[in-house]
């Protein structure tokens, strides 16, 4: 079959770089009514949702995170979505969805569809929506999600036919769900280049089941209910949403335990939910999570990467060996995270299909934990001289507020065995989000939040060939493999190749992934819906809450 590979740009142009990338603080310990004043969330009416998530910008076409897309959820509308408490994806503003050849995927809209700004949302904007995100394919977007789309043609106004470059893509109508498939208003959006977050809020471009009334970039969001919205979601529960966003973990959970905010949602430190779940004025809500966390390394500038000193694929490998022959996962999971992540020794997480644990027989003692022994072979059978030095760098201000002691644990494992040297650095997620993709970092933390609940998505982004990574990992049979199972109708089969893609990787270590977490929300006792949309889509939708 042909090989089609992500095609990402690895720079974006200045302009591009500010939008994306500058983020402003946001200090507190108030609530906030739905004009951005003070007042007690508990008192009713307009619900408050504490994060300590950052938004890189609105534009769908220029973000591929958390934070990003918790905010596109609510406002955008999808041709497929989840609706609650499914991970498998049904019409949203479409009103069919089909393969109607093997390479055409046609799609039917809903009629009457419009934006909050009153523009009609048609087969146009679709295909402008999909066209855009190609065309602009910034380095830090979703656009190499779309590495099956060939083109979209829109034979009139409710219809939008897809043609792929593969045949019979299993995984296509979950893409449709994705960061890549929110729907803008080509009246709104620049055809080429991203649009600023304030031309978006201005525009009223949503189409959601929220719009946004007031913005203040990572600081609150104000949403109001959309009353045209005509989705799978159905009609919002609450009129009015508040999002505030904090700087400081400890924060949030003040203020959630003081009734100032109705919903803690990312991130509160394993301590602090540990502590919450014995206080009787919240509710601790936990539901199923696709979160996973690992380490990156970097193939060029590794130990003994291509263009690293004595460069040498074997050494290198054995260098990676080590690490994961080092890492005692269950220690982090009870030291650090008090059980709210579980140990992971694959690249598919437990509870998907497909999901395997090659790491777990291939590395350490066999059964899951580690073995300094293992190690130490590993790296003299090699000829690599010890201690190595690994520069390994965490982000203090992306992964929650633990970070910090998972990675000084991380350290004491690979040295406590003699074998490394750890350089342990931080960066905050401004900039670490540029460094890491120009090869600055030999080996980093990432973790990943799944844009659609399936084994591919923890297997596409990661190692098809011009990765989101960008850590010049390239294996043309695993590139080749992840091509064949997302376009392999029979499921047996594709399973089979899941699981033999696992294999294959984990023998490479591109990455050593270790942790599995699961979503949990803290809020108030009249806060009700949390479990509607703690659900296996790993979707957080506002207009599943309510509160009395």
């Amino acid at each position: 079959m042909t090989t089609v590979s992500r095609k990402r740009l690895l720079a974006a142009t200045a302009g591009i770089a500010v939008v994306t990338f500058t983020l402003t603080a946001c200090g507190s310990g108030s609530g906030t009514n739905d004009d951005g004043g003070s007042s007690n969330a508990s008192a009713g009416g307009a619900l408050t949702i504490g994060t300590t998530d950052k938004v890189t910008t609105l534009d769908p076409a220029g973000s591929y995170d958390n934070g990003s897309f918790a905010v596109m959820n609510q406002v955008f509308p999808f041709l497929l979505n989840t609706p609650y408490g499914s991970p498998d994806v049904e019409p949203d503003i479409a009103e069919s969805a089909e393969f109607t050849a093997p390479t055409e995927y046609t799609v039917k809209l809903k009629p009457g569809l419009k934006f909050a700004n009153g523009h009609d949302l048609t087969s146009s904007d679709v295909k402008f929506t999909f066209d855009r995100q190609v065309a602009i394919n910034d380095e830090n977007g979703p656009a190499s999600l779309l590495y099956n789309l060939e083109s979209v043609a829109t034979p009139d106004d409710t219809t939008v036919v897809f043609t792929l470059k593969s045949p019979d893509d299993q995984v296509f109508p979950q893409i449709l769900s994705s960061p890549a498939g929110p729907i803008v208003d080509e009246e709104v959006f620049a055809a080429d280049a991203l649009t600023p977050d304030a031309d978006i809020v201005a525009g009223k471009a949503f189409a959601g089941q929220y719009s946004i009334a007031k913005y203040d970039f990572n600081n609150l969001i104000s949403y109001e209910a959309n009353p045209d919205y005509q989705g799978v979601l159905g009609e919002a529960k609450t009129a009015k949403v508040n999002t505030k966003y904090y700087t400081d973990a400890s924060n949030l959970k003040l203020d959630i335990q003081e009734g100032n905010i109705d919903v803690a949602f990312r991130s509160l430190s394993a301590t602090d939910i540990d502590d919450l779940r014995g206080n009787d004025k919240v509710k601790v809500v936990d539901g199923p999570g696709g979160e996973i966390r690992y380490i990156t390394f970097n193939f060029d500038s590794q130990p003994y990467g291509a263009k690293a000193e004595g460069a040498d694929p074997a050494k290198a490998l054995a260098v990676r060996q080590a690490v994961a022959d080092l890492i005692d996962r269950e220690e982090i999971a009870t030291q650090v995270y008090k059980g709210t992540y579980t140990p992971l020794y694959s690249y598919v997480p437990a509870g998907l299909t497909g999901a395997v644990e090659p790491l777990k027989e291939l590395y350490g003692d066999g059964q899951g934990g580690a073995d300094a022994d293992k190690a130490k072979a590993t790296l003299e059978a090699a000829g690599v001289t010890v201690p190595v030095v690994l520069d390994l760098q965490y982000s203090n201000d992306h992964y929650g507020p633990s970070s910090g002691e998972e990675y000084a644990l991380i350290k004491d494992q690979l040295e406590k065995s003699g074998l490394f040297t750890v350089d342990l650095q931080t960066t905050e997620w401004v900039q670490y989000a540029k460094d890491r993709t120009a090869d600055v970092y030999p080996a980093y933390q990432l973790g990943w939040f799944p844009d659609y609940s399936d084994a591919d998505n923890y297997l596409t982004p990661f190692f098809l060939q011009e990765n989101f990574l960008a850590n010049h990992y390239d294996n043309q049979e695993v590139n080749d493999l992840i091509l064949q199972q997302a376009a392999t109708p029979d499921a047996a089969a594709r399973t089979a190749l899941i699981e033999e893609i696992q294999e294959k990787v984990a023998a490479d270590l591109s990455t050593v992934p270790y942790l599995q977490g699961a979503q949990v929300a803290v809020v108030g006792t009249g806060v009700a819906g949390t479990e509607d949309t703690l659900d296996a889509s790993f979707k957080f939708r506002y207009g599943a809450l309510s509160k009395s």
